[in-house]
């Protein structure tokens, strides 16, 4: 198994998914979500706004993360109902960009947009939420490989 066929399903799996976050003492929630040797936790503070990191070991070695901050910025629509949406849209990620959602998702008077830059290596990205074509939700991301010491 190659490390974006994981990042899709470990994304799937916790947040898009919605199963398994546990609340710890530090104030944050956490997913995870192992398999064939990987290791991914999804760690995250606050509400709205968040901020939080994924991070992805194989064999106890951490291999890669990314960081995020995010909020719902717009009285128009609750947060719950947007990061609800969010779940949907983060559920479509795909291998070519497994860092968050697809470029584009559409359901009913909800829009996901998704611009990044970079591979999964080096990246970088912004991500968009509109209700009824007004922005309500913004989400900047980047992220990369982790080498560590000889």
């Amino acid at each position: 198994m190659e490390l974006k066929q994981f990042l899709v399903k470990a994304k799937i799996k916790a947040y898009a998914g919605a199963s398994g976050e546990k609340a710890l003492a530090d104030g944050s929630k956490e997913m995870t979500f192992e398999e064939n040797g990987f290791k991914y936790r999804d760690r995250y503070f606050g509400f709205n706004p968040f901020s939080g990191q994924e991070v992805v070991w194989q064999r106890d070695k951490m291999i890669w993360a990314m960081n995020y901050y995010g909020q719902v910025f717009n009285p128009l629509v609750r947060a719950q109902a947007v990061f609800q949406f969010l779940q949907k849209a983060l559920a479509q990620v795909k291998e070519e960009r497994p860092y968050r959602g697809v470029p584009y998702f559409k359901e009913l008077d909800f829009e996901y947009k998704n611009a990044n830059r970079g591979t999964l290596e080096n990246f970088m990205g912004l991500e968009k939420i509109l209700y009824k074509g007004e922005d309500v939700f913004r989400l900047d991301y980047h992220g990369g490989l982790i080498k560590s010491e000889a």
